[in-house]
């Protein structure tokens, strides 16, 4: 019987092994999609105990909780830190074959060396020895990003977002090197923005568009009173996004969308909702199939990469929404049939040069082949995998869904070319979940190389895959 987490976790030939200990474990991580709050990064935020850094925002872990019987209370409620923690123990023998069980463990394993199972019995003493090294400063923000090679972070921000902590972290690192003279072996991660224009797109609730459309305005300075100053304040933001390294859009969609639209219609529907009257499900499509173009075209004149995470339907319970606001683990799997508007955008964007580099991640997995398929139809040089069908997202991102992912990927497309994993979290204690990708994209190989799939005399080549997904893909690609 093989040992619980051992060394050789998830790898199960001896070819999966040499890939891992020998090429994927030591490589630097880039994290280019994340919900870190910047401010944390800033100011090297040092956490008050185990439960403020594993549960304050994890919706993976609150849904858990909730499915065990947990009273509310004790998951975002005013609980004690310690009562919180106690239920989380107590939760955590009830999520075997919970993809939640594994990162748990890896998680207490990596970032505090502890190899104790987490159980009632075992919970006050990983409780206190966690917070005991909380308090090293070794165990702040920026001291977890060194603790696992974080090369580069890239936030999630609204265009009205003022990027004070983007600014401020930039400048404390720029006079670091300066100091230093030896910016190549800097021990700091570089943490970079990332365009969110979501709420851009929200017309389809006058009240809060207005409100935010005075927010975006203040920040670009420009008094948005037409589509076209609307567009202007973005271009303006998007240019200051830009000047402090952005390299990403993002953009979380249920669909997409690519209506007909007249750039009159487009107009008027803008003032009807800046005049605060409700507009139609039709003219909101059209609304945001434009918006969704001048987006693209944006991106592609900076040199951006779009990512679109499309297909969950989010705030399922109304009560619990209005309880604790979005976010809070309730959203689910949906099935929206968007290909063919997928297809449209894209194909608009193409017709007209305006094509920028492009990540697409579904949450549906029957989405797996359609996506691999419609990256496909975009392909073009000299760009490498223009066009990335994105790694598994949400509730694909356990071993299921990215082997399930990878391997539609490789049939349909390149694996070669793949830009790998990220961890779209909010907790910097999620970074093992590269370590648990790349276990599973080496355990992938290494069966295909024993099962005489892959020529063993072809090593050198599909080691240098394993370094490119893991790395040096991601690097080159979005040029950091």
């Amino acid at each position: 019987m093989k040992a619980f987490m051992d060394k050789d976790f998830l790898l199960q030939t001896e070819t999966a092994r040499k890939l891992y200990h020998e090429e994927a474990a030591q490589l630097p991580i880039i994290d280019y999609h994340c919900h870190l709050d910047p401010r944390q990064v800033a100011e090297d935020y040092r956490f008050r105990s185990i439960t403020e850094l594993w549960l304050g925002g994890d919706h993976y872990k609150w849904r858990a909780l909730r499915s065990n019987g947990v009273d509310e209370r004790y998951i975002t409620g005013d609980a004690s830190d310690w009562e919180k923690f106690e239920k989380w123990a107590e939760t955590m023998p009830y999520c075997m074959r919970n993809p939640l069980y594994h990162w748990t463990h890896l998680e207490l394993r990596t970032a505090f060396g502890i190899q104790k199972i987490l159980n009632p019995k075992s919970a006050r003493e990983i409780y206190e020895q966690c917070n005991e090294m909380l308090q090293r400063p070794e165990f702040s923000a920026r001291g977890l990003m060194r603790r696992y090679r974080v090369e580069v972070v890239c936030t999630t921000d609204d265009p009205a977002d003022s990027l004070q902590y983007h600014q401020a972290y930039a400048k404390e690192i720029a006079a670091q090197e300066n100091k230093d003279g030896k910016a190549e072996n800097a021990t700091f991660t570089k943490m970079l923005p990332t365009w969110r224009p979501d709420k851009a797109l929200a017309i389809d609730d006058p009240v809060q568009f207005r409100q935010y459309l005075t927010r975006l305005g203040t920040a670009a300075d420009l008094e948005i009173s037409s589509y076209d100053t609307l567009l202007e304040a973005l271009q303006r933001r998007h240019d200051f996004f830009a000047s402090l390294g952005c390299r990403l859009s993002d953009h979380g969609l249920e669909e997409f969308y690519a209506d007909d639209f007249t750039e009159a219609e487009v107009r008027q529907i803008f003032s009807r909702a800046l005049d605060g009257q409700q507009v139609s499900a039709t003219d909101v499509r059209k609304y945001r199939s434009a918006l969704l173009l001048e987006f693209g075209r944006q991106d592609h004149r900076a040199g951006w990469t779009q990512q679109f995470h499309y297909g969950p339907i989010r705030n399922n319970n109304t009560r619990m929404m209005q309880q604790l606001g979005p976010d809070s683990g309730f959203d689910s799997i949906g099935t929206p049939n968007t290909a063919r508007q997928m297809a449209r955008f894209l194909d608009r964007l193409c017709c007209e040069g305006s094509l920028p580099q492009t990540i697409l991640y579904n949450i549906n997995p029957s989405d797996n082949e359609m996506l691999a398929t419609m990256a496909g139809n975009f392909q073009e040089g000299p760009v490498a995998g223009k066009i990335q069908f994105g790694s598994g997202w949400w509730f694909n991102d356990q071993k299921d869904g990215m082997e399930r992912q990878m391997n539609a990927l490789s049939t349909l497309g390149l694996l070669s070319r793949f830009v790998g994993m990220l961890t779209d979290s909010r907790s910097f204690l999620s970074y093992p979940r590269h370590e648990y990708f790349r276990r599973t994209l080496c355990n992938l190989l290494g069966q295909d190389v024993e099962n005489g799939e892959l020529p063993e005399e072809e090593m050198p080549q599909i080691r240098q895959m394993v370094r490119d997904i893991c790395y040096w893909n991601a690097k080159r690609y979005f040029r950091f």
